[in-house]
């Protein structure tokens, strides 16, 4: 195969790929506006609300190792097919939860969106890293992340409109008390947005399953049990700490963009109705997505270390101000976080796996189930029941000091093995 055809090839393959990371961006983003919608409708306090995000992540935990397993078994292509299938399935289950009124079920529900989401991510996030240079992973993940954070920038608009704009609790200013019809109703305004989200997704599985995608060469594969038992991914101090550091981002992202309705709404902050504010948080992922597009070109040129610490200073710089000022500057700065946000993890991602050679692919499970931590952002809603919402921020600012730490010292490869591009 010539190296023009190759080249060809891998640029299909990531086309199609960019679909992907567009919806499970979309899917995982719409989870803030079911925070703020379910904590209304179902009538409960942050931290019963915020079970969203630790129902939704705890799928990351518990299925992060299964699905490593799935794709040795699988191959990358079949991976991305059934995770999709299964992404598909588990919107289809917001129709009886609505139906029934269980919040319950809607966790479970997302529960199993998040584990279809985590065989997504497993198979396609090392692809991208390896399908091409080792020097320009970082450069590339960010650029296909950015389609994932068009995702997350289209998904509150979707979620303002078919969600909050058709609900009685999204369209007034300030706490509404509900009647048990006006309940009934709101939760059911769910049920649209998922079934639509269903038969993209699986339309999109067609697509998947009908365009070539390349297989990996010998570096990304696990690596012979002769081979492996030479190499300990422990030895690997840019892995070990980037798991925790992983850990930590998640809680930052969900965190913050799970509450940032309800923060934009307060009367002395934004003093908006849920459905205006949530239109605001497609500013906060949309400077996530502008942010990757340009960290794509920046880390041509920049080291992605310095980068990540120059984007955790700006982080820990912005949320200082959020929290101890009030008005549109706390409402502008928790916004503009997210322009911070754009590039952590998939720099974070790449970082981590680099110089893992043959163990790249047990070391990206590690970092996929690293995801998790954005079920920790439900101690962000049990700190802001207990000292206010605004100072409950502390916790993602606590959290950029070890990202910074991470960008500095932390993410320099110890006991280093070969990394080299797609062969095959």
């Amino acid at each position: 195969m010539s190296a023009m055809t190759v080249r060809k090839s891998y640029t299909a393959a990531l086309v199609v790929l960019t679909g992907v990371f567009f919806i499970w961006g979309f899917a995982t983003v719409l989870n803030d506006t079911l925070v703020p919608h379910f904590k209304s409708a179902f009538g409960l306090n942050y931290s019963q609300s915020l079970l969203v995000q630790l129902a939704f992540y705890l799928g990351y935990l518990i299925m992060g190792l299964p699905a490593a397993k799935v794709l040795e078994r699988t191959g990358y292509k079949l991976a991305v097919v059934l995770g999709l299938l299964g992404m598909a399935s588990s919107a289809a289950v917001f129709v009886p939860a609505a139906i029934l009124q269980s919040y319950d079920m809607f966790l479970v529900a997302l529960f199993l969106l998040a584990s279809s989401i985590t065989l997504l991510q497993v198979a396609a996030n090392p692809y991208v890293a390896v399908i091409g240079s080792p020097r320009t992973a970082s450069s590339r993940l960010n650029l296909v992340q950015a389609f994932n954070s068009l995702g997350t920038t289209l998904a509150p608009l979707f979620g303002a409109y078919l969600i909050f704009g058709r609900s009685a609790s999204g369209t007034v200013h300030g706490a509404v008390t509900l009647t048990a019809k006006q309940r009934a109703a709101d939760i059911h305004t769910v049920e649209l947005p998922y079934v639509l989200i269903a038969v993209v997704l699986l339309a999109l599985a067609l697509l998947v399953w009908r365009v070539h995608l390349p297989d990996l060469g010998r570096e990304t594969r696990r690596a012979a049990r002769a081979e492996r038992s030479r190499h300990s991914l422990w030895r690997h101090r840019n892995l070990v700490l980037g798991v925790p550091a992983i850990v930590l981002y998640m809680i930052c992202e969900i965190g913050i963009g799970s509450t940032l309705v309800n923060f934009i709404s307060r009367p002395d902050i934004g003093g908006l109705t849920h459905e205006q504010a949530g239109k605001y948080t497609m500013l906060y992922w949309g400077g996530a997505m502008a942010g990757r597009f340009v960290g794509a070109w920046l880390l041509r040129r920049i080291s992605p270390g310095r980068l990540l610490a120059a984007a955790s200073i700006g982080a820990l710089t912005l949320a200082g101000i959020a929290i101890t000022s009030s008005g549109h500057a706390a409402m502008w700065c928790l916004i503009a976080v997210g322009l911070c946000h754009s590039i952590m993890f998939p720099t974070l991602f790449t970082l981590g796996i680099r110089g893992l050679g043959p163990l790249t692919e047990e070391g990206s499970g590690l970092l996929i189930m690293a995801i998790a931590g954005g079920a920790l952002a439900e101690l962000q809603g049990t700190l802001a029941d207990h000292i206010g919402l605004q100072l409950s921020y502390l916790l993602p600012w606590a959290c950029y000091l070890f990202i910074l730490f991470y960008a500095v010292w932390g993410c320099r490869p110890t006991g280093a093995l070969s990394d080299e591009p797609l062969v095959s």
